[in-house]
């Protein structure tokens, strides 16, 4: 068995390292634990600014006027003056259903008043002269009026077959055809006056007292999400709702661009007042349970403060207590850091 021989140099390398060992890791150890490394965090600074309190409600938008054209008569339409989606005009006809019986009728009535009329006047003459009875002329004028009266019947019927938009508007689909014969109720088409839009929504009592006449307000719609539409409230309800405890109130919005329609969902903002108060970046906060804290930077070091917060908006909330103006708060990194945590912070200049 042959044995394990060692050179100096080999003996030599191996001192040399424990050496190095002894005298540079410890030392090493030391540094570390008396200069811990640094969390890279983000800070926003805590500033008072104009911070709208505004109440949040939705709508459904609803034409300023709106019908359904139905017909008023039992008759076959024999003409059809508009096409699908067309603006009407007032006392535009839309559709003339037939009239030919109706026009016949008032054309012998006014041949038969006609002659009623002469009628009258020759007894009237005879009375003067004692000639004719005071009865028939009674008679004789009686038959005048009530041809008269049938006359205006008659005219009334023609004047239902011929259906007119009784105010200007866009129309919808068609749903008759020439020759149809519609009955009252029968739907022909829709008529909507979309160049204002009334919205009605619901609003907590607690606000009532900032709710008046011509208060502006602001709407959304997912169909054109960064596209506000701006209106003002024309009516607020004169009851609060038992069960709800809310107060209906309307709204009315220009649409002269004919961009919403009537049906359609909106999202309305409304404007109570505006506070000059501090505003926090919501991601700023740390939620424990039922508290909420944020890690304040104190030099290079964060101390955990606990604040009381009051309204929320998307990215930004209200600071009551707890943080004065000009205060730095960590932003990004809340997660890495923990109370007396040293820190460094990457936005020094900008303070975002």
């Amino acid at each position: 068995m042959s044995r394990l021989v060692l050179s100096p140099l080999v003996i030599v390398v191996v001192l040399l390292a424990g050496l190095l060992a002894y005298l540079y890791f410890p030392s090493a150890t030391e540094e570390r634990k008396a200069s811990p490394s640094a969390t890279p965090v983000k800070v926003a600074i805590v500033q008072e600014q104009p911070f709208p309190i505004t109440v949040d409600a939705l709508g459904t938008a609803k034409a300023s006027e709106s019908i359904t054209i139905t017909s008023q008569q039992t008759e076959v339409v024999s003409t059809i003056n508009f096409d699908d989606g067309d603006r009407a005009e007032a006392g535009q006809v839309l559709v003339q259903l037939n009239n030919t019986e109706e026009q016949a009728r008032i054309s012998e009535l006014e041949a038969n008043i006609a002659e009623a009329e002469r009628q009258f006047t020759r007894v009237k003459n005879l009375a003067k002269s004692s000639s004719a009875s005071e009865q028939l002329f009674d008679e004789q004028q009686a038959r005048v009026q009530s041809l008269q009266a049938q006359l205006d019947v008659a005219k009334a019927q023609l004047n239902e077959l011929t259906i007119k938009a009784p105010f200007a508007g866009l129309l919808g689909l068609r749903q008759v055809s020439i020759g149809a014969l519609v009955q009252p109720g029968d739907v022909i088409t829709t008529l909507d006056d979309t160049s204002v839009i009334k919205v009605d929504f619901s609003v907590a009592e607690a606000h009532l007292a900032s709710l008046a006449k011509g208060q502006m307000v602001s709407a959304l719609s997912s169909a054109y999400p960064d596209e506000t539409f701006k209106g003002e409230i024309s009516t607020v309800g004169t009851r609060v709702d038992p069960v709800s405890r809310s107060v209906q109130v309307r709204a009315l919005i220009d649409n002269e661009n004919a961009k919403l329609r009537p049906g359609m969902l909106l999202q309305i903002t409304l404007q109570k007042r505006v506070l000059n108060t501090l505003i926090l970046p919501e991601k700023a906060l740390v939620p424990v349970e039922e508290r909420q804290y944020v890690f304040v930077v104190d030099g290079e070091i964060v101390r955990q403060q606990e604040v009381k917060i009051g309204v929320r908006r998307p990215g930004i909330v209200q600071v009551l207590e707890g943080l004065s103006a000009g205060e730095k708060v960590v932003t990004e990194g809340t997660l890495r850091v923990r109370d007396k945590s040293t820190v460094r912070i990457l936005n020094e200049t900008v303070g975002e």
